[in-house]
């Protein structure tokens, strides 16, 4: 679904990421693991236009997307949860969640699923987003990102700030997403038995680059742990 072959990307003279390729399967979770640093956030940026790369593909189905804007990368299929949720704190959860659909044409309403998702967003929907709970933010972000019904949905540390509770409900969540069968989700994270939990794929980095690879359930004895620990 999500294929990203040796990406490069610079800030200014710092080589940020260097030759970080990624592969992202419909149906499957590939978690993307690291120190702080290493530049797990950069590779989602940059799969997102948010950052230009400097060398490197990335396409969607074989779209290719290196070159399109960020809105045009939406609308190809990928839905991007930014790390610190950025909902909007004004707006009501209904208005956040329309903007998830601000391409799609006039008045297409919000997918009542994202409610059964999320069943806390259904009380709130008259509510300003900056009135909820920092867990509560992230279920909207999701629900938000997952509003035009994504083929790849990207998330940046999703657990960060969040109660245990919340956590579980957002893994059910991601688990449940995965195994319908038509969405690929890549998953950066910093808590390590969440991503255990959830990885069907997992890549660690370090320093910019890829250090290893594989599938989820051999994180243990591949001695992931280790490598992202502190």
């Amino acid at each position: 679904m999500l294929q990203v072959s040796n990406v490069n990307q610079y800030y200014g003279g710092s080589h940020i990421l260097r030759d970080v390729s990624l592969s992202a399967a419909a149906g499957k979770v590939t978690v993307v693991l690291g120190r702080n640093g290493v530049g797990k956030t950069t590779l989602l940026k940059s799969v997102m236009g948010l950052v230009p790369i400097a060398t490197g593909s990335i396409t969607l189905a074989e779209q290719a997307l290196q070159r399109a804007t960020p809105y045009q990368r939406a609308r190809a299929g990928i839905g991007f949860v930014p790390q610190g949720r950025e909902i909007f704190a004004r707006l009501t959860v209904q208005e956040n969640l329309q903007m998830g659909l601000a391409y799609k044409k006039a008045g297409t309403p919000v997918p009542d699923e994202l409610l059964q998702l999320f069943p806390v967003l259904r009380q709130m929907l008259g509510r300003r987003g900056g009135d909820l709970s920092g867990g509560q933010q992230q279920q909207l972000a999701i629900a938000r990102a997952l509003a035009p019904q994504p083929r790849v949905l990207i998330l940046d540390e999703p657990t960060e700030g969040i109660q245990p509770s919340i956590i579980k409900d957002i893994g059910r969540v991601i688990r449940m997403l995965a195994d319908r069968g038509d969405m690929a989700i890549v998953l950066v994270e910093q808590y390590y038995d969440f991503a255990q939990d959830l990885a069907d794929d997992y890549v660690v980095m370090e320093r910019g680059a890829v250090l290893a690879r594989g599938k989820g359930q051999n994180m243990a004895a591949d001695g992931v742990r280790a490598m992202v620990s502190i």
